[in-house]
C-alpha cells in the first residue's frame, strides 16, 4: 500500500518522518484523552443536531409560530437534556487544547447548534411569561407559596418538569396547575440558559416582562405617584382620599404584590443568586421605594389636629408590614427600600409628637373671654376631649413614638381641683406629678399616659383660668364641675381601669 494511503488511514500522532525498523510508539494518556473528547464531541452533535434544527426559530417555518413546550412537553423535556448534553461535550472539548485545532469545525457547528437552542428556549422563555400573565399575577403566587408544589422544584435539579407538575397535581385545582406548570416550564428554561452562560438574555426578558406587571398593579391599586408640590396644593378632602387609598393598597402592595414577585422570581431563577438580586431589584426596588415613600410625604405637609389621626394609621400600617418589608428586600441591592420605610416611619414620629405639642400650645394660648351661659361645657372641652379620647385609640404607635422621649408633666393640680371639702383643716399637698398615685413605669403604656395626662392637666388649668370669667361663685363652681365631669366620663368611656 502506498505510503500515503497508509498515512491517510492511520492516526495523525504516527509520524512517517524516517523508518529505522522500530514499531511505532503507543499513544500517551493525553492523546487518547483528545481522541476520545473529541470523539463523544462528534457523537453529542450528531445525537441533538436533528431536534435542535427543528425547533431551530430560524430553520424550521412552524418553529416560528409553534410553541415547543405547548406542543410536546416530552419533546420539549428531550430539548433540554440535548442542550445539557451538548454542553457538557463542548466543555469537555474545549479543556483539551489539543482539540481546538484539529476538531475547529465540530466546535463551530456545536456552537451554532446551542445559539440555535438558546433562540428557542428564548422563545419560549417569553411566550410562558407571556400567556401565563394572569396565572402568575403576584396574588395568585403568593397564595400558593405556603404549599410544596413548585417551591420544591429547586431541591431537585436532576428531575423533569413532569415530576413537579405531578406532584402538584395531586393537590391544586386546574388553574392552580396551569401555574405550577408554567413555573416548573420556566424554571427549567431558566436553569439552562444560564448554564449554558445566557443568563442575561433570560434576565433581559423576565425583567421587560414582569415590571410592567408590578407597575400596572399599583396602578389598580389606586397609587398614584405625588411629587411634594403637587401634595402642598392638595385640599384636606382630597389628601384624606389618598391616604385612606394608600392604607388600603398598602398590605396588599407589600404582602401579596412585591411579596409574590419575589417568590416567583426565588423559583425561577433559583440557579443564580446574582441575576436573582439583579432581577428584583431592576423590577421592583424603584416601585417599592416611591410606594413607602408617600406617608413620608404625607409627614412633611402641613401640620394640623384632623391629619394627626392618618399619621398615625400610616405609622401603625408600615409598623405593621415591617415584618415582610425586611425579608421581602433582603438583597444589599434593595437596601433602599427598607431604609424608605424606616425614613417614612422616623418623619411620621416627627409629625405625631410635634402635632400634639401645636394642639397643646394652641390650647395654652386659647384666649376666649365669653363665659358659657349657666355653666355650660365649654368647646375647649369638648374640643380637647375629643383629641385625647381619639389618641388613646392608637396607643401602640404613640409608645412607640414616644418611646425615648421626655415629658414634663406639671408639677400640681390648680388648687380649685384639690379635696377641700374640710375647711377647718389645711388643704392638702398637691400631689408633686401624676406619677405620685400611679406608677406608669410598671405600665407598657407609660409614656402615652404621661403624655395624656399632661394634655389634660393643661386643659384643667386653662378651665381654672376660665371659671374666674364668672361674677358669681355658684355658677363658677358649676362650670367647674360641668367640666370636670365631662372629662372624667370622657376618660372612664375610652380607657380600661
Amino acid at each position: 500500500m502506498p505510503r500515503k494511503g497508509i498515512r491517510r488511514l492511520l492516526p495523525s500522532h504516527f509520524s512517517f518522518h524516517h523508518h529505522d525498523g522500530r514499531s511505532p510508539a503507543p499513544p500517551s494518556p493525553h492523546q487518547q484523552q483528545q481522541s476520545s473528547s473529541a470523539t463523544m464531541m462528534e457523537e453529542k452533535v450528531t445525537a441533538v443536531e436533528a431536534i435542535i434544527t427543528k425547533w431551530d426559530p430560524d430553520a424550521a417555518s412552524f418553529a416560528k409560530i409553534t410553541s415547543l413546550f405547548y406542543e410536546d412537553r416530552a419533546e420539549a423535556h428531550r430539548f433540554l437534556l440535548a442542550v445539557s448534553d451538548l454542553q457538557r461535550a463542548m466543555l469537555d472539548f474545549v479543556s483539551d487544547k489539543g482539540n481546538l485545532v484539529s476538531g475547529s469545525d465540530t466546535l463551530v457547528l456545536a456552537q451554532n447548534l446551542m445559539q440555535a437552542a438558546m433562540r428557542r428556549l428564548e422563545k419560549e422563555f417569553y411566550q410562558i411569561l407571556s400567556a401565563n400573565r394572569d396565572r402568575l399575577d403576584p396574588e395568585s403566587v403568593s397564595a400558593r407559596s405556603s404549599g410544596s408544589s413548585v417551591s420544591d422544584a429547586e431541591d431537585d435539579a436532576g428531575g423533569s418538569p413532569e415530576d413537579d407538575i405531578r406532584a402538584a397535581g395531586e393537590s391544586i385545582g386546574e388553574v392552580e396547575l396551569a401555574a405550577a406548570v408554567a413555573m416548573a416550564d420556566l424554571h427549567a428554561i431558566a436553569e439552562t440558559m444560564i448554564s449554558a452562560g445566557y443568563g442575561k438574555e433570560c434576565f433581559r426578558i423576565y425583567k421587560i416582562l414582569r415590571k410592567s406587571i408590578i407597575d400596572e398593579c399599583l396602578y389598580r391599586l389606586g397609587f398614584e405617584k405625588l411629587r411634594p408640590s403637587q401634595i402642598q396644593k392638595l385640599d384636606w378632602e382630597s389628601l384624606d382620599s389618598k391616604i385612606r387609598t394608600w392604607l388600603g393598597a398598602s398590605r396588599v402592595a407589600v404582602k401579596t404584590l412585591f411579596s409574590g414577585e419575589r417568590i416567583l422570581l426565588d423559583h425561577v431563577f433559583s440557579g443564580s443568586d446574582s441575576i436573582r438580586e439583579a432581577c428584583f431589584a431592576d423590577i421592583a426596588r424603584d416601585a417599592a421605594v416611591q410606594f413607602l415613600s408617600f406617608p413620608e410625604l404625607m409627614a412633611k405637609s402641613k401640620r394640623s389636629p384632623e391629619k394627626m389621626f392618618r399619621i398615625l394609621e400610616l405609622y401603625d400600617a408600615i409598623a405593621e408590614l415591617w415584618l415582610e418589608i425586611e425579608p421581602v428586600f433582603s438583597f444589599e441591592s434593595t437596601a433602599a427600600v427598607p431604609t424608605q420605610a424606616l425614613n417614612s416611619l422616623v418623619k411620621l414620629g416627627e409629625a405625631a409628637r410635634a402635632t400634639i405639642a401645636d394642639f397643646e400650645a394652641a390650647m395654652q394660648k386659647d384666649t376666649s373671654k365669653s363665659p358659657i351661659p349657666g355653666g355650660g361645657i365649654h368647646p375647649l372641652t369638648r374640643h380637647s376631649m375629643d383629641f385625647v379620647a381619639l389618641l388613646a385609640d392608637y396607643d401602640a404607635a404613640l409608645a412607640d413614638i414616644f418611646a425615648d422621649s421626655s415629658v414634663h408633666v406639671p408639677s400640681a393640680l390648680p388648687e380649685i381641683f384639690l379635696d377641700t371639702s374640710q375647711a377647718s383643716a389645711p388643704p392638702s399637698p398637691a400631689p408633686s406629678s401624676a406619677a405620685s398615685t400611679f406608677n406608669y413605669e410598671e405600665n407598657p403604656g407609660y409614656p402615652v399616659a404621661v403624655r395624656l395626662a399632661r394634655l389634660i392637666l393643661v386643659l384643667l388649668c386653662k378651665l381654672n383660668d376660665k371659671a374666674e370669667l364668672y361674677r358669681e361663685v355658684s355658677l363658677s363652681y358649676l362650670f367647674l364641675a360641668n367640666n370636670l365631669q365631662y372629662i372624667v366620663n370622657k376618660v372612664r368611656g375610652r380607657f380600661d381601669f
